[in-house]
């Protein structure tokens, strides 16, 4: 008998699973409504042969901010960066050599591209108030990190908000209506139970209802009424509220079976295209871990103190609680060639995943701590490009687990090779493939898109199989596959 080409390929693929693991009777449908799910974890992977979930790297896309003015410094610090509608809004931390002052200062783009610092006259400095600082507030302007406030019926003159504080002042919340006038919401600090000697963030959170903080504390920390003292790694612990004011007590952050790190900052928000994962990009320090000669920091004008540890950005996840996922351990934005890179502290990223086109994101990340030439990188990632289940030439193959859906189509965000592709089966919740949707029927999705219809010969509609427990099996070849979703 001869067997057709494709066939041959599909059948090849599909006999990788031949020894797949049995089903389990205890497997409870993951529910995924119309929502888009990103392979940054395994909630949807069953079994996968042939293939792995891959670390995808930032591109570094040039420099978007020189921070040279005479009230920022070496040691900026701390960047937010926020897409409020057609505006992009970036906060940080200015630190002058002339005073022991902080400042907050702010950016602004069209694009998230090219950057301005508006003269705001707002605050005087060396006598003038022609500048782009907000405000100096005590211990709030060391780490000041705002959000767009998406909680249903928040106020107008709410809308963006704000927390930032120390261990001295305790952390104290804020609120804008326009993103540049700001207010306290109250004068004493709306939580004290923390080290917060980093970038502390909060966010609404849509998937769990309530607002909440990630904060540093400290593994080895014990907890008085006031601070959790600094021993041991520095780590994260979480908080939560229904008003913004009063939190509940805190909760440690737990990271799966891993070694502990030292987090510098944990930079966790939810993710703009499916705010139900949390995506954090952390910076792991290694202190003492010594990469420049003596020789090259004093050629680079490293500050005094600041050339014998190292860092990096590391990329974690979260579907809600006080877990983070650690899927990936490697670096997530290493410090390159750039030697100003291996500096102390010089891999903090901007907290901040923002749209910058249609198929792409933008990331931040600070570049040449602690001196002179210090500024912020723009890295840029493909949409939902974080991590993908990458299926090499020789082919792989990926069945899900039982997942039930709403809508009437099945999207992917996918990449091929020119002889790559993509094809679709869909099974029962036992894996039996069901009529009208099996691989030999599957239409090829070959190509490079944010968002493809996948196609069977009959057609696109899923519908008929819209609240049954279903599983998706995928056979690939020179493919990466980054996201789904189930859409009307």
């Amino acid at each position: 008998m001869c067997v057709s080409r494709r066939s041959t390929a599909v059948l090849s693929l599909f006999a990788l699973l031949t020894f797949a693991s049995p089903t389990r009777a205890a497997d409870k449908p993951v529910e995924l409504g119309n929502r888009r799910e990103l392979f940054v974890d395994s909630l949807l992977i069953d079994d996968l042969k042939g293939g792995e979930l891959r670390l995808q790297t930032p591109v570094e896309a040039g420099v978007a901010l020189q921070f040279d003015a005479p009230w920022e410094g070496p040691f900026v610090g701390y960047p937010t960066v926020l897409k409020d509608g057609d505006v992009y809004r970036m906060y940080y931390r200015g630190w002058p050599q002339t005073s022991d002052k902080e400042v907050t200062c702010y950016a602004e783009s069209q694009d998230g591209v090219s950057w301005t610092k508006p003269n705001l006259g707002l605050f005087e400095f060396g006598g003038s108030k022609e500048n782009n600082i907000l405000f100096s507030e005590p211990g709030v302007s060391h780490n000041f990190s705002p959000f767009l406030d998406t909680r249903p019926g928040v106020p107008a003159d709410q809308r963006l908000k704000a927390i930032g504080g120390t261990a001295k002042t305790g952390l104290i919340a804020w609120a804008s209506g326009d993103g540049i006038h700001w207010r306290k919401l109250q004068d004493e600090p709306v939580f004290r139970k923390g080290a917060f000697d980093s970038q502390n963030v909060a966010f609404w959170s849509d998937a769990e209802q309530c607002y909440l903080l990630y904060f540093r504390v400290f593994t080895a920390g014990t907890a008085d009424e006031k601070v959790w003292q600094p021993k041991g790694y520095r780590t994260v612990a979480r908080s939560t509220s229904t008003d913004f004011l009063n939190w509940t007590e805190p909760e440690r952050m737990t990271f799966g079976e891993t070694a502990p790190e030292h987090l510098y900052t944990n930079q966790t928000q939810p993710y703009f295209r499916a705010p139900h994962i949390y995506i954090a990009l952390p910076m792991r320090f290694l202190p003492g871990r010594k990469v420049l000669t003596d020789e090259q920091a004093a050629r680079l004008n490293v500050n005094k103190g600041y050339g014998s540890d190292c860092a990096e950005t590391v990329l974690l996840t979260s579907r809600g609680g006080n877990a983070y996922d650690r899927t990936f351990l490697d670096g997530f934005i290493r410090p390159g060639v750039d030697l100003g890179n291996w500096a102390s502290r010089a891999g903090i990223s901007a907290l901040g995943v923002v749209p910058t086109g249609p198929a792409e994101m933008s990331l931040y990340k600070q570049a040449h701590y602690a001196q002179p030439s210090a500024h912020l990188v723009r890295y840029s990632l493909r949409t939902d490009g974080f991590a993908s289940v990458h299926a090499p030439f020789r082919g792989a193959a990926l069945v899900t687990k039982p997942v039930t859906f709403t809508g009437r189509q099945l999207t992917l965000n996918f990449s091929t090779g020119a002889s790559g592709g993509i094809f679709v089966e869909v099974l029962d919740a036992d894996k039996k493939p069901i009529p009208g949707f099996t691989g030999e029927e599957a239409v090829e999705t070959i190509g490079d898109e944010i968002e493809r219809v996948v196609r069977w010969k009959n057609g696109d509609d899923v519908s008929s199989l819209a609240g049954k427990p279903i599983r998706l099996r995928f056979t690939m070849k020179d493919a990466d596959l980054y996201s789904l979703r189930f859409r009307e």
